[in-house]
């Protein structure tokens, strides 16, 4: 071979001994470059690095480092030209070509690099700052919002670069926000209920602008006597009772009614067959400058009772007794005095009695009618005691000038009474008075019929649930026996009613009643009863009750005793 061709062969060894090396140290280069940059990125970026990296004058001092880099390995260093001239045309250390660090013997005859991209607001905002000379603005924390669910968090390049989220970032982030501000609702069966207090009570239906209360109880009564008589049988009675309550809503003044009717009929044993019902109607009026009307209206008919002290011998059936009574009150306040006058009409007639054979009796000469007329004053010694005094004055007319025995039986009534008006709240209401009272008779041979005067209506609810009621009445009775003015009657019942469970109620009544003839003798009634209702639901319901009475007289052929057991069902709405 020629030394010429040595010479080449050598060359060309030589040129490629040089270039592996030279690629070996622009790879150690890189790679101490590329280490450095990894720990710079280690850890939390802040943004005044991110400012640094982008300033430009630390972009011409890592490019110049590059090209000397470059220019030390041998390696030809290309002359940067610009894409758009716009944005590199203001700045200090571009040449006429646009590219950076034009000038310097390192860039001459380069070739032209790729067109990197423009520069971002905040480096503009930087260069805008350096050239006007403005102080550095103070940093502020940078508030950062969490990325969302299923999205990868951004790296931050060393050129300052920010990589792209998914296209629907902003979108679910405003709908992150969205459900933030309003939080999805519960479904509605997952709501807390409030409990129903009386969740047996009737709900009544409406009629106008009165709520009505239907009650019907349907049973079978076992007696040991079925008319409450002396010699009375026992039977087994077939019992109905309907009763209706109604009761206002107005925003003024207030009305209630109540209704019922009850037919009894045998199943075995004494015959018995018999009705009785009744009505009563209550009005307030509330009137101006503190005036308040009260009015009632009552009906009443039912069979005479066996134990009234008008005695028919050899009755099959007793009279039905009809009273009709209704009262106009008006009351006014006046500081602590309480003022009020009522006045009252009571009707009392009777039918015509069968006696036994089918003959009729008549009762006409017993129908009468009583009008009085009450004053009261109270005055208010606390928000819960009223005490008051109160007259009565009043006259007794019968249909009958005289009866058949010629006695003249209309009568003059006088009475006054002293008493306590009670309210305390929900514990215990109503009004408790003791007087005297008396009746005195046209005809001068009857006697006066008189006797002390004891009335009584409260009600005590001891605790939530219970309630403890006491009824009292003092009742002047006429009657038609010759030679006797009539009697006086004295009542009382003691009732309890206790709510068990919300479905279970138990009630119990103890009563007792004194009458008093003024021509010598006396009768006592006592009575004991108690009766539990269980209710299936809000309609229907199981109820029984047990009563014992017993009556003593110091009159001949008076006496009696009569036990019941009653079991039904009760409806209502």
């Amino acid at each position: 071979m020629s030394r010429t061709g040595e010479a080449l062969i050598i060359h060309s060894h030589g040129l490629w001994f040089s270039a592996a090396l030279g690629t070996c140290f622009v790879f150690a280069i890189v790679s101490a470059a590329s280490q450095e940059l990894g720990a710079e990125l280690r850890g939390p970026v802040l943004e005044a690095e991110i400012y640094q990296v982008l300033r430009p004058d630390t972009q011409a001092r890592n490019a110049e480092r590059a090209n000397q880099a470059r220019t030390t390995a041998g390696i030809p260093v290309p002359t940067y030209r610009p894409a758009t001239p716009s944005i590199t045309a203001d700045r200090d250390d571009t040449d006429e070509n646009g590219g950076i660090g034009a000038g310097t013997a390192a860039n001459a005859g380069a070739a032209p690099l790729a067109s990197p991209r423009p520069p971002s607001t905040a480096v503009e905002r930087e260069r805008r700052r350096r050239s006007s000379g403005n102080p550095p603005p103070a940093e502020e924390p940078a508030v950062e919002e969490p990325p969302l669910e299923g999205e990868a968090e951004t790296d931050t390049l060393a050129t300052g670069t920010v990589r792209a989220t998914s296209a629907d970032a902003e979108e679910r982030r405003a709908m992150a926000r969205a459900e933030a501000l309003n939080p999805r609702a519960t479904a509605i069966e997952a709501r807390e209920r409030i409990a129903d207090e009386t969740p047996y009570a009737p709900r009544g239906m409406r009629l106008g602008t009165f709520t009505v209360v239907p009650t019907l109880e349907q049973g079978v009564t076992w007696t040991s006597n079925a008319d409450s008589s002396p010699g009375g049988g026992e039977a087994v009675i077939s019992e109905s009772t309907l009763r209706l309550r109604a009761d206002s809503d107005w925003s003024r003044h207030a009305a209630t009614l109540e209704a019922f009717g009850t037919y009894r009929k045998s199943l075995s044993g004494d015959d018995l067959s018999e009705l009785q019902g009744g009505v009563d109607g209550r009005l307030r009026l509330d009137l101006a400058s503190d005036y308040t009307a009260l009015a009632t209206l009552g009906y009443n008919v039912r069979p005479e009772s066996a134990s009234s002290p008008v005695i028919i011998a050899n009755v099959e059936d007793r009279p039905l007794r009809h009273t009709i009574d209704g009262s106009l009150g008006l009351a006014k306040d006046v500081g602590k005095l309480r003022l009020g006058i009522t006045g009252m009409v009571t009707r009392e007639q009777y039918g015509d009695a069968t006696l036994v054979g089918g003959t009729k009796l008549s009762q006409e000469e017993r129908n009468a009618t009583l009008a009085t007329l009450r004053l009261r004053t109270g005055y208010q010694i606390s928000p819960a005691l009223t005490p008051f005094v109160e007259g009565e004055i009043g006259r007794r007319f019968y249909d009958m000038k005289q009866d058949s025995a010629g006695y003249e039986r209309s009568a003059t009534r006088l009475g006054a009474r002293v008493g306590m008006m009670i309210d305390i709240e929900e514990k215990l209401s109503g009004e408790a008075s003791v007087g005297w009272i008396s009746e005195d008779l046209d005809d001068s041979r009857l006697d006066t019929v008189s006797g002390l005067a004891l009335a009584a209506n409260l009600n005590w609810s001891p605790q939530r649930g219970t309630t403890v009621g006491l009824d009292g009445s003092t009742t002047i009775e006429g009657t038609t026996d010759a030679g006797e003015s009539g009697s006086v009657l004295y009542a009382g019942t003691l009732r309890l009613e206790r709510q068990i469970r919300a479905n279970l109620i138990a009630e119990a009544a103890a009563g007792a009643s004194w009458r008093d003839y003024t021509g010598g003798g006396h009768d006592r009634t006592l009575s004991g009863q108690v009766g539990m209702t269980w209710w299936l639901n809000r309609t229907l319901g199981l109820t029984s009750r047990a009563r014992y009475e017993q009556r003593t007289s110091s009159l001949p052929g008076r006496d009696y005793d009569a036990t019941s057991l009653f079991v039904g069902v009760k409806m209502q709405q």
